[in-house]
C-alpha cells in the first residue's frame, strides 16, 4: 500500500442512535449515519486496520487494547433492550497493538497493553455503521487523564507512522458535547465553536497544534465543551496529520446543535 491514509475525527452520535427508533424524530441521524456508511470509500482505499481513540476510555497512562477479540461495553444507559444485544465480531490486532505501545514509549510516552478490555459504544456504534462486515482489524488506544492537549497532539505525531502502513487513524468523540446543553438554547453557541474547529483544521501544523492547546480560548468553547473527554481524540487525529493539512467533510445538526467532523490529509468528497 502506497497510499498515505488520512486521520480523522468523527462524530459516534448518541448511545446506539442509528440502530434504533429515536424519540420524535426517526430520522435525527439518517445523515450521520449515511456520512459513517461512506467513510471508507471517501477513505479511497481499505485499510488493513484501524486505530481508534474513544471519547469513553481514559488511563492513567496511555493503554492499547491487545485483546484479540474484544467483547463490548454496553456503556450507555437507558435506551431499548435490543441496542443491548449489538454486534460487531471484528478481529482486535495484538501485533499493532504491540507497535503502537512501542511508537509511544520510543516517544517518551508511557504506554500498557490491555489484553482484557472490551470496545465502548464510542468504537463499536460508529464502526458498525462504517464497517458493517466488521472484518478490518481494529485496535482502540485510550486517552490518558488529565487529558492534556499537548500530550495527546504528540501521542498522534508519534503515531504517524502507521499512516504509510494501511492503519487508518480515527479519533471517535463529538464536536459538541455538553449532555445539559442539547437546546436550541446552545445553537448559536455550538455554531461558532463549529466554525472555530474549522478553521483550526486548515492551518499549518505550528499554528493547528497551538490553536488545540489553547482550545478553551475559541468562542464558547466551554458552553460546547464543559468537560473535553469527546473533543481529545481530536487531539491526537490532528497529531497524526504532521503537515497535512485538514478540513471539515461534515456538518450536520441533531438534537438542537451543530456536530462535524474533520479529516487531516487525502480523502475523496464524502
Amino acid at each position: 500500500m502506497h497510499k498515505i491514509l488520512p486521520t480523522l475525527f468523527i462524530p459516534h452520535g448518541g448511545g446506539p442512535c442509528f440502530f434504533m427508533e429515536w424519540p420524535g424524530d426517526p430520522h435525527m441521524w439518517d445523515h450521520m449515519a449515511d456520512f459513517l456508511r461512506n467513510l471508507t470509500k471517501a477513505v479511497g482505499v481499505r485499510p488493513k486496520a484501524i486505530l481508534i481513540i474513544s471519547g469513553h476510555w481514559e488511563e492513567e497512562e496511555f493503554t492499547v487494547g491487545a485483546n484479540p477479540q474484544p467483547s463490548l461495553i454496553y456503556d450507555y444507559h437507558g435506551f431499548p433492550a435490543h441496542t443491548y444485544a449489538l454486534t460487531h465480531p471484528a478481529p482486535g490486532a495484538p501485533e499493532l497493538a504491540a507497535r503502537v505501545q512501542n511508537l509511544l514509549v520510543e516517544a517518551g510516552l508511557p504506554a500498557h497493553l490491555d489484553a482484557q478490555r472490551g470496545w465502548d459504544h464510542g468504537v463499536f456504534i460508529p464502526l458498525k455503521v462504517m464497517n458493517p462486515d466488521a472484518d478490518i482489524p481494529l485496535v482502540q488506544l485510550s486517552m490518558k487523564k488529565g487529558l492534556d492537549p499537548a500530550t495527546h497532539i504528540r501521542a498522534g505525531e508519534a503515531l504517524q507512522a502507521l499512516r504509510s502502513e494501511g492503519v487508518l487513524i480515527i479519533g471517535s468523540g463529538m464536536s459538541f458535547h455538553n449532555m445539559r446543553g442539547f437546546s436550541p438554547a446552545f445553537r448559536e453557541a455550538s455554531e461558532h465553536f463549529d466554525d472555530w474547529l474549522a478553521n483550526m483544521a486548515t492551518q499549518d501544523e505550528a499554528e493547528r497544534n497551538t490553536l488545540l492547546q489553547h482550545w478553551q480560548d475559541a468562542p464558547n468553547a466551554r458552553e460546547v465543551q464543559p468537560h473535553p473527554d469527546h473533543l481529545l481524540p481530536l487531539m491526537v487525529a490532528a497529531g497524526a496529520a504532521g503537515a497535512d493539512k485538514g478540513k471539515r467533510i461534515f456538518q450536520d445538526t441533531v438534537i438542537n446543535v451543530v456536530v462535524s467532523a474533520i479529516a487531516f490529509g487525502e480523502i475523496a468528497k464524502t
